[in-house]
This record gives C-alpha cells, sequence and structure tokens, in this order.
C-alpha cells in the first residue's frame, strides 16, 4: 500500500512539474479589448485575391527549367513585369495551422495552440477575413473552419471538399486544386444571374481565398522532385492565371482588385515539414494587382547573400523578404480593413504603390495596433501586481509614449515622412519587445518555485533510499518530535504567507499549486534530518572511493545522456564505453561468449545513432531485411530451447504461427509500397492486416507461457510484426538489433550477481514470471544496482534517440503509415508515430522488469534510483530552456524538459502496463475433464 501511494504522489507531483512549463513558456500571447485601428485614407484596392499554395518551396517556383522557361511562366511574367516578389520567412513549427494564422491573423501561434488541433480554435483571435466585409474561401475542410469559427457575425463563407479527398495514395492530388479552381469559376457564373450575390462581390473590403492543397499532398506522397509535384506548379500557375482573367472580366477590369499568391511552408526534400530546414522556412510571395509597386529592376547588388538569386535567375529584379506575418497588414492595407488586432507583423511598405502620405499613414497605423496590444498587456499585469513590486518596461513608458506622440504630430505636419516612418518603425520595435516582457513577466518566479519544487523531491527520494537501504543508527527522540511540530507550525506559516500574497495579485489556480507544492516537500525532507545526521556519523565506515567512484560515473553518464539530446552521436559513443563494461568489470573471465556478444551488440547498436534521422529515401528492402533477421533470430532461440527441454505444443504452435505473422508483416510494406507506386491506392488486404497486427500485438503475447523467455520471445515477435508495418527503411532493423543486446543483459546480469555472492540464484530457463515471489529473496540495493539503474535510463533514451529526434517527430514521413491509411488524419497518424517510438521502450521495460525479477531485487528500491537519475536529467533540461535565439533553438529547448518529464511520467505509468503484459496470461479455452463413473 505505501508502494501505491508513493507511486501514486509521485505521479502527480511529476504531473504538476510537467505541466509547470505551459504555464511558464506555453500559454498564448493574445490579449483582448483592443480597439481596431484602420488607415483613415481610401485604400487602393476594393477587393483582394489571396491564393495560398500549401507545401510550395520558394525555389521550387523561383526555379527555370534547364531550357531556361519557367514550371510557371505566368506567375514568372507577373514577378517580372507587373508585381513584387520575395520570399516570406515562416517560423517553427512549419505546420499549415500556425502559417496560415500567421499569414491571416498576423501572429504566431504558440505551441499549445497548435498541439489541441487543426479544427479548434484553442483561442479566439482576429484575422483579416474577421475585419472583412465579406470572404469566401474554397479549399480543404482542415483549415477553413477554424477562420469561420473566429469570425464575429455571419460574413465568412466556406466550401470545402470531403476529407477523405486529401489521400496520398490518389493518383493525382492536384485534382484538389482543380477542384477549388472549378468551384471559383460556378461562384462567379452563379453570381452574374444572384442578383443579391452580385451585389454583395461590388461591395468594397471583400476577399477571395482560395487554398490549394494539391501541391503539399503530392510532396508528401511522391517527394518535391517528384514530377506529381513540380506539374502541379504548372497547374496551379494555369490556374491562377485563369482566375486572374476570370476576375478582372467580372468586374470590368476596374483596377481595384488586388492579388497575394504565397505558400503557408516549404518541404524537404524528402517529403515532410515542421522543423526549420531552410526548404521548410523560406516560401515564395508575390502581389500584384491595385495598390502594389509594379515589377523594379536593380542596378546596385541585391541586398540579400544567400546566394538563391543566382539559382532563381532573379538577380535583376528587386527581391523584398517579409517575415510571414508581415502579409496580414499587408493585406489589411489594400482592402482598406482595419489591421488585426491581435497582429505583430510590421507592414512591408516596398510592397505599396501609393503616396508617401499613404505609407505614412499606414504604418502609423500598424504602429499604434501593435501599441494597443502593449497598453492591454502591461494594464494587465499592472493589475495583477502589487503596485511596489511592478516594474514597467523601460523604453516604452508613459513618458515616452508621450514623446512619440508629440514627435509624430510634428513630423506629420512637416510632411517629414521618411523620419515618421523611420519613428513609427522604432515604436513598433519596442512595443514587441515590451509585449514579450509583459508575457514572460512572472517566468522567473515561476521557474524558481518549481526548481525549489524538483530539488526538494529529488532529495526526499534520495532521503528514502539511504533511509531504506543503508545502515544507520536511528535514535527517536522528545527532540525530534519538538523538531517536527516547529517545523510543521513553520509551514503553515509559510503556506499562509504565499496563500495570501497570490490572492493579493489574482494570480491563476495553477500559481497556488506551483508555488504551495515546495512546501509539504520540503518539510518531508527537513523532518528526516535525523536520517542526514547519521549519515554523516556512519560515514567513516562506509567505502567512501566507492560511492564516490560511483557517483562520478553516473553524474558523467548523466551529462551524456543530456548532451544526446543536442548531439545523437553521443549515444554512439555510450554504447562504444558500455560495450567494454564486462572487460573492465572482470565479467569476461566467467562469461566469454555473453562478454563479447555484449560486446558485439553495443557495437552493432552504436551505428543507428549514426545514421540520419529525417531526409532517408524509402528502401523496402531493408525492411524485408529486418523481417527475415527477425526469424533467423527467433529461429535460434527456439532451437536452443529445444536442446534444453521441450516446448509445450500450444507454445510451440504459437511461435509459429507469429513467426509465420511477421513474414507476412515484413512482405506487406513491399507490396503496399509497390501498388502506391504504381498508383492502384492501398490494398484492401494489407489494410486489414495492418490494423488487426496492430489490435493484437499486445494482446496476443498474454497467450503465450509465462516462461521467462518464452513470454519475451513472443513479445518481440508480436511487437517487430507492428514495427515492421511502421518503417519504411533501416530503423527497421533497430527492434532486433536492441532486443539482440537486451537478451544479452540478461543474461549477463546473472553472471555479474553470481560475482558478487549473492544466494539462492535460479536459472533463468526455469524462472516464471507470474511466480510469486519470496518477499525473504528480495535482497537490498547494492553499489552496482546505481550501474543496473543507469543501463536502464540509456537504454530508454537510446530506444527514443536511435532512429529518431526531435526533427522526425515533427517533421515524420507519411510514408511510414501508408500500410495502414493514406488519407490525411493528423491525429490516426500521430497515434500510429507514437506508437512506432513506444514499441522499442516496451521492449526496454520488460528486459529491465526480467532483470529486477532474475536478480531478486527491489522493484521499488530499484525505481527510485531510475527514479532520481530521470530528475537530475529533467532538472538539467529545465535549466536549459531558453527564450531567446531562433525559435527553433527555443523550441527544441523546451521539448527536451517535455520529453524527459513525458518519459519519467510514462515509464510508472508503462512499469504497470509491463508487469501485466510479462506476468499475466489468457487462457481461450481449457481441456474439459472427463470424469468416469
Amino acid at each position: 500500500m505505501k508502494m501505491i501511494t508513493f507511486l501514486l504522489v509521485g505521479l502527480i507531483v511529476h504531473v504538476i512539474f510537467f505541466v509547470s512549463i505551459f504555464d511558464i513558456y506555453f500559454t498564448s500571447p493574445l490579449v483582448h479589448g483592443m480597439t481596431p485601428q484602420t488607415t483613415p485614407l481610401a485604400p487602393p484596392a476594393s477587393r483582394l485575391v489571396l491564393v495560398v499554395a500549401d507545401g510550395l518551396r520558394a525555389d521550387s517556383l523561383f526555379t527555370p527549367l534547364p531550357d531556361g522557361s519557367s514550371r510557371a511562366p505566368y506567375l514568372r511574367n507577373v514577378m517580372e513585369e507587373r508585381g513584387t516578389w520575395g520570399v516570406s520567412h515562416t517560423r517553427v513549427p512549419t505546420e499549415s495551422r500556425p502559417g496560415h494564422v500567421a499569414l491571416i491573423a498576423g501572429f504566431y501561434e504558440d505551441v499549445s495552440a497548435v498541439a489541441k488541433g487543426w479544427k479548434e480554435n484553442p483561442v479566439e483571435f482576429d484575422s483579416v477575413f474577421n475585419e472583412s466585409r465579406h470572404t469566401w474561401c474554397w479549399g480543404s475542410p482542415d483549415i477553413l473552419p477554424m477562420f469561420a469559427k473566429g469570425a464575429s457575425g455571419d460574413h465568412v463563407y466556406t466550401h470545402t471538399y470531403p476529407a477523405a479527398e486529401e489521400d496520398f495514395a490518389s493518383t493525382d492530388a492536384s485534382r484538389l486544386d482543380s477542384w477549388v479552381f472549378t468551384q471559383v469559376k460556378s461562384f462567379f457564373q452563379s453570381a452574374k444571374s444572384n442578383s443579391s450575390l452580385r451585389a454583395s462581390l461590388l461591395e468594397d473590403q471583400n476577399i477571395l481565398f482560395l487554398h490549394l492543397l494539391g501541391i503539399d499532398t503530392n510532396g508528401h506522397a511522391h517527394r518535391p522532385m517528384s514530377k506529381e509535384y513540380l506539374d502541379n506548379i504548372g497547374l496551379v500557375d494555369t490556374g491562377v492565371a485563369d482566375l486572374v482573367s476570370m476576375v478582372e472580366d467580372f468586374f470590368d477590369h476596374d483596377g481595384r482588385t488586388a492579388y497575394v499568391f504565397t505558400s503557408d511552408h516549404g518541404m524537404t526534400n524528402w517529403g515532410s515539414h515542421g522543423a526549420g530546414h531552410p526548404s521548410e522556412t523560406l516560401t515564395p510571395l508575390v502581389a500584384w494587382g491595385a495598390g502594389v509597386t509594379n515589377a523594379q529592376k536593380v542596378t546596385a547588388a541585391q541586398p540579400y547573400n544567400d546566394g538563391f538569386l543566382q539559382d532563381w535567375k532573379l538577380e535583376h529584379l528587386q527581391r523584398v523578404d517579409v517575415n510571414q506575418a508581415d502579409i496580414a497588414p499587408l493585406m489589411a492595407s489594400l482592402v482598406g480593413v482595419p489591421f488585426p488586432v491581435n497582429s505583430v507583423g510590421v507592414l512591408p511598405l516596398l510592397y505599396l504603390n501609393n503616396s508617401d502620405q499613404f505609407k505614412a499613414e499606414s504604418i502609423y497605423t500598424n504602429a499604434i495596433q501593435v501599441l494597443e496590444q502593449y497598453k492591454m498587456k502591461m494594464a494587465q499585469k499592472k493589475e495583477t501586481t502589487l503596485s511596489f513590486l511592478f516594474t514597467p518596461y523601460q523604453l516604452l513608458t508613459e513618458s515616452k509614449q508621450a514623446e512619440f506622440f508629440h514627435t509624430a504630430r510634428i513630423l506629420i505636419q512637416l510632411e517629414k515622412y521618411d523620419d515618421f516612418i523611420s519613428l513609427c518603425r522604432s515604436l513598433i520595435s519596442n512595443a514587441l519587445e515590451g509585449l514579450v516582457y509583459y508575457h514572460t513577466y512572472d517566468r522567473f518566479f515561476l521557474g524558481c518555485s518549481v526548481v525549489l519544487g524538483f530539488v526538494g523531491w529529488t532529495s526526499y527520494v534520495v532521503l528514502v533510499i539511504l533511509k531504506t537501504h543503508a545502515s544507520l543508527d536511528r535514535h527517536p527522540s522528545l527532540l525530534n518530535q519538538n523538531h517536527s511540530h516547529t517545523l510543521a507550525r513553520l509551514c503553515i506559516c509559510v503556506t499562509v504567507v504565499i496563500t495570501v500574497f497570490l490572492l493579493i495579485q489574482r494570480s491563476p489556480v495553477t500559481y497556488y499549486i506551483y508555488c504551495l507544492l515546495p512546501v509539504p516537500v520540503w518539510y518531508s525532507v527537513l523532518k528526516e534530518y535525523r536520517t542526514l545526521t547519521d549519515l554523516v556519523r556512519s560515514a567513516p565506515s562506509l567505502p567512501l572511493w566507492k560511492c564516490l567512484g560511483y557517483l562520478v560515473l553516473v553524474a558523467f553518464g548523466i551529462e551524456l545522456l543530456v548532451v544526446s539530446f543536442f548531439h545523437r552521436a553521443m549515444l554512439t559513443v555510450g554504447l562504444a564505453v558500455l560495450s567494454l563494461w564486462p572487460f573492465l568489470s572482470g565479467l569476461f573471465g566467467k562469461a566469454k561468449f555473453r562478454s563479447v556478444s555484449w560486446c558485439l551488440g553495443c557495437l552493432c547498436l552504436a551505428a543507428f545513432p549514426l545514421m540520419p534521422v529525417v531526409g532517408r529515401e524509402p528502401n523496402i528492402h531493408l525492411v524485408t531485411c529486418a523481417g527475415v533477421l527477425s526469424l533467423f533470430t527467433s529461429a535460434c532461440y527456439l532451437w536452443s530451447a529445444l536442446q534444453k527441454a521441450p516446448l509445450h505444443l500450444t507454445d510451440r504452435q504459437q511461435f509459429i504461427t507469429q513467426m509465420l505473422h511477421v513474414a507476412v508483416c515484413a512482405y506487406v510494406p513491399s507490396l503496399t509500397h509497390s501498388s502506391l507506386q504504381q498508383k492502384q491506392g492501398l490494398p484492401l488486404l494489407n489494410q486489414i492486416i495492418s490494423w488487426t497486427t496492430l489490435a493484437s500485438s499486445m494482446l496476443v503475447p498474454l497467450l503465450s507461457s509465462t516462461r521467462i523467455f518464452h513470454r519475451l520471445l513472443s513479445i518481440f515477435l508480436s511487437l517487430t510484426a507492428t514495427y515492421l508495418l511502421l518503417s519504411t527503411g533501416s530503423e527497421a532493423l533497430f527492434p532486433p538489433v536492441l532486443s539482440w543486446l537486451m537478451f544479452v543483459w540478461i543474461n549477463i546480469e546473472q553472471e555479474a550477481i553470481l560475482a558478487q555472492g549473492v544466494s539462492g540464484r535460479q536459472e533463468l530457463s526455469t524462472i516464471d514470471f507470474s511466480a510469486n515471489i519470496d518477499i525473504a529473496k528480495i535482497r537490498q540495493l547494492k553499489l552496482d544496482d546505481i550501474r543496473r539503474s543507469y543501463f536502464f535510463v540509456f537504454f530508454i533514451i537510446t530506444a527514443f534517440f536511435g532512429t529518431g529526434n526531435i526533427a522526425s517527430i515533427n517533421s515524420f514521413d507519411p510514408a511510414s503509415v501508408y500500410c495502414f491509411l493514406t488519407v490525411f488524419n493528423p491525429f490516426i497518424m500521430g497515434g500510429l508515430m507514437m506508437w512506432k517510438v513506444i514499441i522499442p521502450f516496451i521492449i526496454v521495460m520488460c528486459t529491465f522488469e526480467t532483470i529486477q525479477v532474475a536478480t531478486q531485487l527491489s522493484s521499488r528500491s530499484l525505481f527510485l534510483v531510475v527514479l532520481v537519475i530521470s530528475d537530475l536529467m529533467a532538472l538539467h533540461f529545465f535549466f536549459l530552456v531558453q527564450d531567446y535565439g531562433s525559435w527553433l533553438d527555443i523550441g527544441t529547448s523546451i521539448s527536451h524538459y517535455v520529453i524527459v518529464m513525458s518519459m519519467t511520467i510514462f515509464l510508472m505509468l508503462l512499469s504497470v502496463v509491463t508487469h501485466i503484459l510479462t506476468s499475466q496470461r489468457l487462457i481461450l479455452w481449457r481441456k474439459r475433464k472427463t470424469h468416469f463413473p
């Protein structure tokens, strides 16, 4: 009961630490209640057409063909004759939802909002569509509804195709774009005979939005260098040309239509997106029509030295780069609608073809709109902070704001528009920095509270281990009781002070949890001060040098694991060092064959962290080879097992069935990818086999014997079958190699226990997971068990990063799930990828469970050591979290902490699942006993 209580408390504490990172770093930056700002002068355009080619890379559009022509001749002509072009720089994560929010709403959505889904609005936000008089949208059901839902009133009209149309296995996804262009054509034809619709279209401040998903879908399915992807660009170019002709004819060539063509994100050469590679963050932007500057020839050197202009053959044209959020204020200025109140974009004036006064008024409106956000953010923070503790942002105090307005009035009266624009840009820059300042105002305070709780919890777990396993003299006394009473009163006083302080500041409920959690944690630590004093007294009798040596080695090992999050090759270094363990510990003399097997297993596994994570071309032959390797390993085991003792008929039948199943699953990916390459779709039989394998992967092992190696073999075959179906290349070899090393680890730990002189050693082949463990035989922890715990943590990290890292999860290859489905579904696809990540975890967890049983270890005590090591890593990453540098750096640093905390929580839950998976057995039928009279 005590163990269950401890696990529940530990789980709650770690969930609090995990959730804290979202309150500290993932809170929404949006504020509400600002007054919409609009330019007082007449806009140059009555309507705007926004075309977003989802997944289009800048180089794919701009780079000419070998013969000098363009695959997008119409847009190329616009760039050279009557428009302005540049590169739109996106931010991480380069996904469709945050990209469209930045384009249309002008702000960069926080990660927590992105994680809540494509079709829901986690927070209400303003957008150009919301500020327009009418907006008509055509395209994907994953993007359009969120802007209609976020709009006030009923003036955003969406037309979407069924979600089932987004099929990666379709013969050519460009039909999605053809559907959009056809729908728009029908829309304008019906408007000619529909007087109310025509009247609405003839009003000003209207927007037409075309979301074209074909390029993105073809890129995922066939790669960006494929004929399908590149031909789709040509189809879009032709569609845009026809669209412009149709719009101009409908409005009688009144010259009041502005056009913006861009993309939400790019795509890597291997058909993925989500991370920060230039191929993902560089997207094209082409604008033309009413209010847009005509193409400008460049005589001097271009300000851009990224080397792309030469490849694109565009050195002679003025290039105007923008941040993706800058497009929202550009569209608002062109069509004369208020700037989105949540926008952090800066109006790119070089795109505007208008008077200096209009440009000055527009950038002034932009500055006031950003300043309004700043003032609202400052007011909110001032309300919830004690006056004597409030520290305003020094670069934009109220006096500085008054000085700006005074200077701006003078400059506008003197018509010094260039100086006025420079002043507005400075104000925008300061206001954006001020927004960040107030958004992160409580970060240091919350961080200190969480760290204090973290250190206290880790200290308490260490004390529990010492109290349980160190032979210390404990003498309860009246003095100790008085100390506890005094400590309890002090903690109550601290709790009251913190609570009153948070009440005065009207802090959120979560702040109370983070700030009050350290109080009971440190009370539990300080209450055990006698344990610490007894430890100090007992120090002379302890093997201090050996203890110090273990601590130094574990500290070095933890640092190696921390560095491996940034550089996966460090896992290779770690595995190379671990391969020497039997030789350095003296086990080689007692178990030569196992020591050599351990060394070879470590070195083979060490090759995987050196392999590329993303960008790998699919190689289905390696998946087939992995299946053959798994079958060979299993056959060797079966032969070995038969030499020692015959298998029961039911076990033999199950193993043969499972091996045949693995053989089928090794062939299904090859058959599936062959069918998709021939554009014949996903075979139904393959899909049935895949889903059936997935559904049964955790149930089939429960039918096998609970003998240690019988159950482990059944688990390996079941999980390997699923992993093969989710693999596209060399990563399929990872589970067989990992399982081989885990098998050797189990055997070699037996020899290590024998070398330590532990009595009652049992043959591995006779151990049964389901047998009741004799508590009397459970031994106490030894120093060498710290090494076992570290090995476990090391292999868990290797299981996670052996074939992947942050980038591979953020921009996975959709081809990995083609055996299961090809229709775009982010949640099912994400779930399948997470299961693929979890499978190596389960293999390592089952191994650790086996070692605990085979070496007569206390699972509770060993898990506490693992908990300490994991918490030390998590605390390290908490200090490494940063809110500066590139967005990729910021996101990666936060992700590392989230991964380690998730791993710790996950291991607590997975240990229960693993125990069930190894020790429980399902019996579907029983033989009836025959009773004779």
